[in-house]
Order: structure tokens, then sequence, then C-alpha cells
């Protein structure tokens, strides 16, 4: 699970990803059938490429592929996914049968085991969180609710009120410091509170009947339970309210404001901030960062403007919401219901399957091991290694060649792409999650054992050096991502697979796959955040002014393009919250191209299938991105998702590349046609 805030981390969010499904092991008897890597049966040739390329690429398939009942989405990675997920249930299962077991297989044999008795969770009920949630009855004054609001981090019961983590400082990547950051809402984004769209009111509705539910399912008769609802959305609105817009927290300068520890509490007269690090455990820190000040200090009159009853209501609700998924199936189910209303999934994810992506984040350590012992071939890793240098030195000659930037710019661009640190498949250091403890029959209790770990394993890295080896995903995932406070892009074993990548494949199809991924991580370095962020990773502004001005000219028009594209033929793309992996997506696509470009296949022009090999890599492109989509998914995406829908990752950026028009021979009054002076270069 990453635990980073969204704007330190930026990743390629692809969906899912497996190994070929009989790759493991190839029959001997008879020869394996040749794949059609660009299969023309996907395709739909009464569109015009120039029309719409994903329409052209993908519509056949989109056709015959329906969301399937316990999806919100699907295409080519979701349909990886599964199988990967089909993988961890193998190994899970291999290890709660397994006689002579390690720790590793242990723990993860018998949390999965646990996870899966059912009968042993419906037995429990709601009685693994009463004692806390009788606790929180007694709170009594501010100060008590203080308490409890680190009290229920500290022991994996929730995050009310604000985020709080140990990380680099932003401005000194060496050094750890805590930061406090707006949250204590529950739903996916801010608006849903503030907004009376027929949406949003939609779903509010369908919170307080969530919320009444849940309260009545730990004891409360149904008036209470009532009034325990209107208490929480009371104060989330509220909270709410006083958060910056997810367009807002793009701005990297905008969120950073450090404090010494007393000068923080100055500023929130109900908050000793000194005390409550120390209660936290987060010791020997004398300076914080503060995400949105305005926030805090609208938490701390809030502390006296609601009642103690409101904050009863809303610390136990903080209980619940956090344990709802690991308790008995009426929670589940409940949970669900409002999931529906939010996703339009039909029918609830498989418990196994659910077990298997629970496990994988919260034991990542100890299951990828074993996933990659199992599954990972290590010349993939060798070859990964080779594509990204590849990358990194056409990325080079393109920055050499930019038109639009000075040569001292140039130098400090060069600097830092030379500077990136790649990981790639698995880290070399596993985490061995000392302290965990495992039964076969306590669920709650072992995931509440995995989450207080991750607490204390977080907080105690304040005063201890940096690890920049660390890795924020786990290696059976399917994506990949860039840190700019660590200056590194991270490939896990997950995604070396098709349709990113295969051995078998030619190169116009891995170039279009996994090349472009890897040029789309290496272009948030240079995004509109990442490139205000240094060679070793320090927020620190590097640019000639008349540079950066135009790359904000030329960002500008990629906002624009996007902000006009829509789905359901009314919900417009956010171009300023897409914004940074629109540009990844056109940078990335680009580099890969001109990598590819010097291959021997690409100077031979041979057809494959019909098609040459410059039309092979748009396909590939447009390939990874096919996918159905809930129409009720898709419209919270808009609002939540920093991704473009994949109709448009596929589209939008290859109208801004020369080599696609010449490709297929786009002309004028193709749908998609832009003229030559309209096309945006910018990476």
């Amino acid at each position: 699970m990453k635990v980073q805030h969204h704007l330190l981390i930026a990743s390629v969010l692809f969906s899912s990803i497996a190994f070929a499904a009989n790759g493991d092991k190839p029959h001997k008897a008879s020869p394996p059938e040749k794949k059609k890597y660009i299969d023309k049966a996907n395709m739909d040739a009464s569109v015009k490429p120039g029309d719409n390329f994903y329409q052209y690429a993908n519509g056949t398939w989109v056709k015959s592929n329906p969301v399937p009942e316990s999806r919100t989405r699907w295409g080519s990675f979701d349909e990886l996914r599964q199988e990967s997920s089909k993988r961890l249930q193998t190994l899970l299962d291999d290890a709660v049968k397994a006689t002579n077991r390690d720790r590793k297989t242990q723990i993860i044999g018998d949390f999965y085991k646990s996870g899966m008795d059912s009968l042993a969770i419906e037995a429990k009920g709601y009685q693994p969180i009463k004692a806390d949630l009788d606790r929180l009855n007694t709170v009594s004054s501010v100060a008590d609710i203080i308490h409890e609001v680190v009290n229920l981090r500290v022991n994996g019961l929730g995050s009310p009120l604000f985020g709080m983590n140990v990380g680099p400082d932003r401005k000194n990547v060496m050094v750890y410091i805590p930061s406090i950051g707006q949250g204590g809402t529950s739903l996916p984004d801010r608006d849903y509170y503030l907004k009376d769209d027929s949406r949003s009111v939609k779903i509010r509705d369908a919170y307080k009947v969530q919320l009444q539910k849940m309260f009545s399912l730990v004891g409360e008769d149904a008036a209470t339970a009532a009034a325990s609802a209107g208490r929480v959305l009371k104060i989330e609105t509220a909270l709410a309210a006083a958060q910056m817009s997810r367009i807002e927290m793009r701005d990297p300068n905008k969120t950073y404001h450090k404090f010494a520890v007393n000068d923080l509490s100055k500023t929130t007269s109900n908050i000793n901030w000194a005390a409550a690090l120390k209660e936290a455990k987060i010791n020997g820190a004398d300076s914080v960062l503060a995400g949105n000040p305005d926030f805090l200090k609208k938490v701390n009159a809030m502390l006296t403007e609601f009642s103690l009853n409101d904050w009863r209501s809303y610390l136990r609700w903080n209980v619940i919401r956090s344990a709802a998924p690991y308790l008995s199936h009426d929670f589940v189910d409940a949970d669900f219901e409002f999931s529906k209303v939010q996703t339009g999934q039909k029918v609830p994810t498989p418990r196994w399957e659910r077990m298997s992506s629970l496990i994988d984040r919260m034991l990542g350590d100890l299951i990828g091991q074993i996933y990659v012992e199992k599954y990972f071939k290590p010349e993939a890793k060798a070859y990964m290694v080779e594509l990204v240098n590849n990358m990194q030195a056409t990325f080079a000659e393109r920055i050499k060649r930019l038109d639009w930037m000075s040569e001292t710019t140039k130098q400090k661009a060069l600097e830092k792409l030379n500077a990136f640190a790649k990981k790639i498949a698995y880290p070399d250091k596993w985490r061995t999650y000392d302290g965990i403890e495992a039964t076969a029959d306590n669920f709650y209790k072992n995931v509440k054992s995995c989450s207080v770990w991750f607490y204390n394993y977080n907080v105690s890295k304040m005063g201890k050096p940096v690890d920049r080896s660390e890795w924020g995903m786990t290696p059976p995932t399917i994506n990949a991502q860039y840190s700019p406070n660590n200056n590194d892009i991270t490939f896990p074993a997950g995604i070396l697979q098709f349709p990113f990548f295969d051995f078998g494949a030619d190169d116009a199809v891995n170039y279009g796959g996994i090349a472009a991924v890897i040029g789309h991580e290496m272009t948030h370095g240079f995004d509109d955040q990442g490139r205000q962020f240094d060679a070793v990773g320090n927020l620190k502004d590097w640019w000639q002014k008349e540079d950066a001005d135009k790359f904000k000219t030329k960002a500008d028009e990629v906002v624009k393009q996007y902000d006009a594209l829509t789905v359901q033929d009314t919900i417009h793309v956010q171009g300023r919250l897409t914004l940074g992996e629109n540009l990844a997506d056109l940078g990335g696509l680009s580099i890969a191209y001109e990598a590819f470009s010097k291959t021997k296949q690409f100077k031979d022009g041979k057809k494959i299938d019909g098609f040459t090999p410059q039309q092979r890599f748009f396909l590939s492109w447009a390939q990874v991105w096919r996918s159905n989509t809930l129409p009720e998914t898709e419209a919270q995406l808009i609002k939540t998702d920093p991704h473009s829908p994949g109709q448009h990752r596929t589209n939008a950026p290859i109208t801004n590349i020369d080599a696609w028009y010449a490709a297929f021979n786009i002309q004028p009054g193709d749908k998609m046609y832009k003229a030559p002076e309209q096309r945006t270069h910018i990476w």
C-alpha cells in the first residue's frame, strides 16, 4: 500500500499485468501457438485511423469485452491483474498447505487462511472493535479528542482529522521530517461534500445511508444511528470546505510550509504539536512540514465549535470505517452497497481476490520474494537495464536538440536525467517485517498487526539516514513510478509482461509498450511538478526564467487540448489535474519512438501481418489502453484520477507526434488531424 503523498509519486497507472498465462513451462510435445502481438481481430477497420485511432486499434475488442459484474472496468491491464491475482492465490494456497514452513511462508499462509475463514470472521461480528468504540464514548474534553486522534493512528485504527507521516524534507531530502497534511474525510473528493449537482447529491445521500447502517451494526438504535450519521457528515463537510482542491495540491511549493514545532502550536491553540508528536512516537523532531496550515487552523477552531457528542461519533466512525473490510459480512456488504453507488460495480470482488490483494499490500516483500522465485524471468531484468539505459541516452539527445531551452538549463536537465536511480523488478534488500505475527484464527488481529507495524516502521525513520533504496511498490505490482524526492524510476517485476513486454515480440511492440512506459516515468522528472525538483530530489528552481516561461506556455497548450475532451458526451477531462500524466504520455511516447528508430526492425521496414514497423509501434501503444469502464466509475475518476481516460491517453498524445501522421497517412479532413503548427512538442 503506497502511503506517500500523491504529489511525490507519479505513476503510469496502467491497470494490470501478469506473466503470459502459459509462459511458465512451455509444453514439449508441440511448439506453442505463435502469439499475435497485434491482432487484427481486435481492431475495427471500418474506422479510419485518422478519425479515431483508439477505435480503429481496439474497436472490436471493446465491443466484445464488457465489464464483468465484479469489476468497475475491464481492459488489457485488468486481464493481467486478474492473472496476477490467480498467481498470488496459488502461492498463498501453497503456503497454507506447506508442512515445512519458513517464517515468510508461515506468516503469509496463516494470514491468508485467517482471511478466508469466513465462519470465524462471522462469529466475531464487531467484537474486535467493541472495546475501542466503548472507550471513545468516554471522550470528555478537547484534550481527549486530540489524544484519541493520535491513539487511533498509532494503533492502526484509522487516520482522523489530518494525515501524519515521516518522510524526506522536500527541500532537504537527506533528512527525515514529520509531515502533517489535510485529511479526515471519507468521500473520494471534497466536491462530493460541497457541490449540489445530481451525482454529488446522490453519493452524499448514499453515504448517509451507509453511515446509519454502520452505526446500527455496532448496536445503535435507528434514531441514534441517524443522529450519529448527521454528526459525521457535518464534521466532514466542514473539513472538506477547508481542504485545498486536487489541482491546488499539485503545486509542490504551495503545499510546503515548514514550521518549528512550537511555532506551529502557536497557530493552533487547542493542539500542542510537541505533545502530539511525542504521543505519536515521532521523537527528535524540532520542525514539521504542514501541507495546508489554514486547514489545521480550521481543525483547531472546529475542536471547540462542534460538541463532544459530534466528536465522539466522528471518532467512532473512523474506527468503524477502517475496520469494516475486515469484519463480518454485514459490514463488508454495507461498504459494498455504498461502493456500488459510486462505481456501478454489480457484485463484490471474490474473497480470495481481496485477500490476495491485501497480503500483497501489507506483506509485499514476503509474498514478493516467492512470486519472483516462481514467476519472474531473470533475463527480463537484464533486458530492462539495457532498455532503460537506451531510453536515457535517447532522452539526453532530445534535450540537447531542444530549440526552446537555453544551454544553461539544458545542462541542469541533463544532470538530473543522468542522476536517475533505477529500480527494476525487485529490491536489493527485502523487508523482513520483524515483529509482525500472524495466526490462522484471527484475521482482524493480523490486519491490525500489519497496520501497527507499518506505522512504527514509518515513524522510526526519524533521526536515521534517509533510505533512498526503499521501494514504494511491491514486486507483483503492475505499474511503474517516478519519485521526485528520490529522483528514481521504478519498474516492478509485474509490469515486465505483455502487452508491455514479451521476449517473443518484435521491437515495435516492446518499444510501443514497455519503452513508452520507461519514457513516461522519465518524463515525470520534467513534467509540471517533477521539473521543480533538482538532480538530488530537492524542491529547488534550477530553470532560467525564460525557459520556465516557455515550458509553461507549452504545458498550457496540453491543458487546453485535454480540457476539450469529454467522456459520456458532456463530462470534461480536467486538463490541469491530469497535466503531469498527459505530459508524461506525450514525452514518453516521443522518446520511445526515437529510440525505436535506431533498431534494425525500424530501419529494415518489413511489414508483419500487413503493418509496417512504425504502424505496429503506435498500435502497440493503443492496445495498452483498451478498456471498458462503468459510467459511474468513469464519472468518479474524472474528479479524482490524475490520469486521463484510456481512449484519450491513446489519441491525444499521438496528434502531437509527426511520425504518427506519416505512419498512417493522416491528412487534413481526418477528425484527429492537427496542422503542424498546432502540434505541441516539448521533450
